[in-house]
């Protein structure tokens, strides 16, 4: 089968396509012919060595397809079914083999490009608004990078809770994009410094900000925050935050700081299917849309990971096998 797999970590140049030998699933397992596979910051996270994996690696986290076989013991999946999954190395390829019980169903009405445009970057959206700081009528957040593919769907998320939506972005037609997707007030970063807007439109300070960028916005997110506001930094697309004094939270008003991560949040199958069950659903009816801002065939998968970089796109980006 045809695979993009990273043999030295290093830039978009370290992905190959190459042939790689075809998978068998073993026991627990199934095989999943891949429809569509999700580009994340992550799988360009582990091609850098950020996050270490043995070499060489298939990379990709989250794809949709269809069951092509089954290994011993499988009873939540047959061959046939429309699955979907996000956490499992592997994806960047014609066939990938995942735990069976890490498998979500894809409703029949729900395409499979939708389907793997939301389990990562969807289930994320879930978490962030109903667990690591559940949203209620009447708080108000900041979303950075509103217009990617996190924040497209946390903006309809926050706005399904009935709270306030602070959008940052770095153009007017990002701006654009983050209306559409319920944002209530749009800050073009590039033209204006987001603490003092934020702080214009929110004396007090908001309750929470959403943070998926790192180091560029992490200390201003402080500063945007009410008292016992908590900062939730899920992402470090402009790189690492530096070091800092935790007395910093106390000086800023006894502020709450977490760094969490889609696994800790679905580590059950009866969380995972919650979480995907939901998002799944609220696009099944409308109630939930991932953009999808661009398709690549496996071949291209380096101009993806070029392109996620240089923050060019919006929504989520796809590889085609």
């Amino acid at each position: 089968m045809k695979a993009v797999r990273v043999h030295q970590v290093g830039g978009p140049e370290a992905l190959r396509y190459e042939e790689a030998p075809d998978p068998a699933p073993g026991s627990g397992e199934a095989l999943v012919r891949v429809a569509a596979a999700g580009v994340n910051f992550i799988d360009v996270y582990q091609r850098m060595g950020r996050y270490p994996l043995a070499m060489p690696f298939t990379v990709g986290q989250e794809a949709s397809g269809t069951v092509a076989a089954t290994g011993p013991g499988v009873t939540s999946v047959a061959v046939g079914d429309r699955v979907a999954y996000a956490g499992a190395n592997g994806a960047y390829a014609q066939f990938a083999v995942v735990n069976a019980e890490r498998l979500v169903p894809v409703p029949p009405s729900v395409d499979l490009d939708q389907a793997a445009a939301v389990m990562l970057q969807g289930m994320t959206a879930h978490y962030l608004t109903t667990s690591t700081y559940p949203l209620k009528s009447g708080d108000t957040c900041v979303v950075h990078a509103a217009a990617g593919g996190v924040g497209l769907l946390l903006c309809q998320l926050a706005k399904r809770l009935r709270a306030r939506v602070i959008a940052t972005v770095s153009t007017a037609t990002k701006a654009e994009l983050a209306r559409g997707a319920g944002a209530d007030d749009v800050i073009i970063y590039t033209e204006r410094d987001f603490v003092p807007a934020v702080r214009q439109l929110v004396p007090r300070g908001v309750d929470v900000v959403y943070d998926s960028v790192g180091r560029t916005t992490f200390l201003g997110g402080f500063d945007c925050l009410r008292p016992r506001g908590m900062l939730v930094l899920f992402g470090q697309s402009s790189g690492p935050v530096e070091l800092f004094d935790p007395q910093l939270l106390n000086r800023k008003g006894s502020l709450f700081l977490t760094r969490p991560t889609l696994g800790h949040y679905i580590e059950t199958r009866a969380e995972l299917l919650q979480r995907a069950g939901d998002v799944l659903d609220w696009v099944r009816t409308g109630a939930l849309h991932a953009r999808v801002g661009g398709r690549y065939t496996l071949a291209e998968a380096a101009q993806a990971h070029r392109d996620l970089e240089a923050r060019r796109t919006t929504g989520k980006l796809l590889l085609i096998p």
